[in-house]
């Protein structure tokens, strides 16, 4: 079936040589990064997880958002997923892919991955971290190449496959929960010291993945002749718009918390975040964060209004405005406020603000671009296959 990526217009062929060009200028960031060392970098002692961890952390929400596809069509036999369940599962594997991308980029050196393996500390969370990532993205490559495969030689499944679908539902769930507890399991820092930090997780990762696999649903809709079908668009739109509500809701309890019991800890980080924290040495006030953070709260808000209108409305151009809004606005509070948040202030109060360099912006936009091109192939064979099936049906 591979050969089926090798086959394509001007226009995919166009998108594909763009994303390699990307894929190129981040392997010349990392080859300067590797040279030099993370010094590199924008990271600091006070703040030793920048954007690279704070990808990853977003990115395994995107891998964990295919379990609302997968657990419909598998578990609850809901047959109009059938089209777009493989598509979920395909976007896990390249949402994985990124997060061993971003680990290896944020450890320096490549070879330091191996000491989790060489010397394994099941006391630790990143132990675990590596056991459910890898393990994951085992049972989507498997799960979802077998079954593709099957269609492709008109057979149903194996019935040997069955488990490791089943399997793999908790699995989505565990990976996003233990790369909670990385976090909340560090009583150092006061922000990620909350035990709701899981359930937040969850409710982030189920409608930020639906939202990036709706909005390629739609731009496949106008570029080939794949259409997931009205009720499957609806149904997303459903779990999209009551997952970004949750989210606000778990968002709204931390706030509550945090000024309502004049928490210092978690009510300097929001100050931080959303109003800019002033250093009580110098009275200088840091606020890089504070535009974003807004406006993430905003693009969410205006996202689940207007997805809801565009089902009412039946408008998949309204559909896609919505779903990238709602996508922004959680990478923008995954991505950038809660790992860097978290750092500010340090244990001793004072304020060190994170900037990241030429260097990882290079090495970020290319992982990306990685993760698009790995969508790019593998949803170029799905759709291949599927519409092949369908003429000939």
């Amino acid at each position: 079936m591979l050969e089926k990526s090798l086959k394509g217009n001007l226009g995919y062929w166009a998108w594909v040589l763009f994303l390699l060009g990307i894929i190129g200028v981040g392997v010349i960031c990392y080859i300067v990064q590797y040279n030099y060392g993370l010094g590199a970098t924008g990271m600091s002692r006070d703040v030793t997880w920048g954007i690279y961890i704070s990808q990853f952390t977003f990115l395994v929400g995107v891998a964990a958002g295919g379990l609302m596809l997968v657990l419909p069509y598998y578990l609850h036999h809901y047959k109009d997923f059938a089209r777009i369940t493989i598509l979920g599962e395909f976007m896990a594997i390249a949402a994985v892919a990124m997060c061993m991308l971003f680990i290896m980029a944020d450890l320096g050196q490549p070879m330091r991955a191996l000491n989790v393996v060489l010397h394994p500390t099941p006391n630790s969370m990143l132990f675990y971290d590596m056991i459910v990532l890898s393990g994951y993205l085992f049972l989507n490559v498997v799960c979802g190449w077998v079954v593709l495969h099957s269609e492709y030689q008109g057979i149903k499944y194996p019935s040997w496959v069955k488990p490791f679908i089943y399997i793999s539902i908790p699995w989505a769930v565990s990976i996003h929960t233990v790369t909670a507890y990385l976090y909340c399991g560090l009583p150092g820092r006061h922000f990620w010291l909350t035990a709701i930090l899981a359930p937040r997780f969850l409710a982030s990762a189920f409608a930020a993945g639906p939202c990036l696999l709706m909005v390629i649903a739609l731009i496949m809709k106008r570029t080939t002749k794949f259409d997931i079908g009205r009720v499957a668009q609806d149904k997303l739109v459903t779990i999209i718009g009551y997952a970004a509500l949750l989210n606000f809701f778990f968002l709204g309890c931390e706030i509550f918390v945090a000024y309502y019991s004049q928490i210092p800890g978690h009510m300097h980080t929001l100050d931080y975040l959303y109003f800019g924290l002033a250093d009580h040495a110098t009275g200088e006030v840091y606020n890089n964060l504070v535009p974003f953070m807004r406006a993430s709260v905003i693009m969410g808000f205006a996202g689940i209004g207007l997805i809801f209108v565009s089902r009412y409305l039946k408008s998949d151009p309204l559909l896609a405005l919505s779903c990238i809004l709602i996508f922004v606005s959680f990478w923008i509070d995954k991505g950038l406020g809660l790992v860097l948040g978290g750092f500010v202030p340090n244990g001793l109060e004072q304020i060190t603000e994170y900037v990241p360099t030429f260097v990882e912006i290079g090495i970020t936009a290319g992982i990306w671009a990685t993760g698009f091109f790995i969508i790019t192939v593998l949803y170029k064979i799905a759709i291949s296959v599927k519409l092949e099936n369908e003429r000939t049906a």
